[in-house]
């Protein structure tokens, strides 16, 4: 039977791309399946003068896009997992995490130093408060900017020297097709990525459109992302909290390293969980029950308070 599925989207050229790359696996998983890209503005992409933890956070990104599938606008959407917040709108599912990009951060310089070679007082742009911490952890030298806007907007903010280097996610780099000359991956033991990154999520309502949806479901992608946003919902942190948990999956095996950190860097709580590949969910919880006690939950009162 044909079925058309809409698929609801922000307008980005590279949430254009991700839901583009997972029409064409849909099409090819589920014989006769047809669908069409619904392009919905949120909140996120019409906020772009202020820092997102000023403004509610990456929920913003998705708040819309969950408005229009409850409504019945569109059967499905494609989000950016890291966008997505610890608890989905009742009544939806993330129905598919298909499989997942390379999570790691990259720094991009325009004469090919990495972070060690950076000059004194260098300027480095990033949108990211888990970003920011973790460079001036290790070179509270440099000077770190606030940077929003798209992919296209920050690479040109360091071609033109507004910025000596830029923190990006290596996964949107990868599915625009865009090869910098100087680029160096962060190692993921040291800058935790952040949780959920290079992986999508396909939610939808709970309806026949879930179980379809599955049908590109990648099971060692999603194992890693349960034990993820399972430390994300037991630490409870908000838009203002830099937090990283970065699971990897080998066989039947898993290990989550998770961080909780002060936006000055100077201080980082780490955590490590090894288990089996279908126990994430607990191993999450662990982990930030762990660093709570360690003295996460200090740094979260701090931050809440000041916010």
């Amino acid at each position: 039977m044909t079925r058309h599925l809409r698929i609801g989207t922000r307008g980005s050229r590279l949430a254009r791309v991700q839901a583009g790359w997972v029409q064409a696996r849909l099409s090819a998983a589920v014989p006769g399946l047809t669908s069409e890209l619904v392009i919905i503005r949120t909140t996120g992409d019409r906020i772009i003068d202020r820092p997102l933890s000023a403004v509610g956070g990456k929920g913003l990104f998705v708040k819309e896009i969950e408005e229009a599938l409850l409504a019945g606008e569109v059967d499905c959407a494609v989000h950016s997992l890291k966008d997505l917040p610890a608890e989905l709108a009742p009544g939806l599912v993330l129905a598919a995490v298909p499989e997942r990009e390379d999570p790691r951060d990259v720094l991009l310089t325009r004469q090919g130093a990495g972070l060690a070679d950076l000059p004194r007082g260098a300027q480095v742009g990033t949108s990211s408060l888990r970003r920011a911490a973790l460079v001036r952890a290790v070179r509270p030298d440099l000077r770190v900017m606030g940077l929003r806007g798209n992919v296209d907007t920050r690479l040109r903010k360091l071609s033109e020297g507004v910025i000596d280097a830029l923190l990006l996610a290596w996964a949107g780099l990868r599915r625009l097709g865009i090869v910098h000359p100087h680029v160096e991956p962060l190692p993921a033991d040291e800058f935790v990525p952040a949780i959920g990154q290079g992986a999508l999520a396909l939610e939808s309502r709970c309806d026949a459109t879930a179980e379809l949806l599955g049908a590109i479901e990648d099971r060692p992608s999603r194992h890693a992302i349960e034990a993820e946003r399972a430390f994300l919902l037991a630490v409870g942190g908000s838009c203002v909290t830099p937090l990283a948990a970065h699971a990897t999956v080998a066989g039947q095996a898993l290990t989550l390293r998770a961080l909780i950190a002060q936006p000055d860097g100077a201080r980082v709580l780490r955590g490590e969980r090894e288990g089996r590949a279908d126990d994430g969910v607990r191993l999450g919880t662990e982990l930030a029950h762990a660093l709570l006690e360690q003295g996460g939950a200090e740094i979260l009162r701090a931050l809440e308070a000041g916010a």
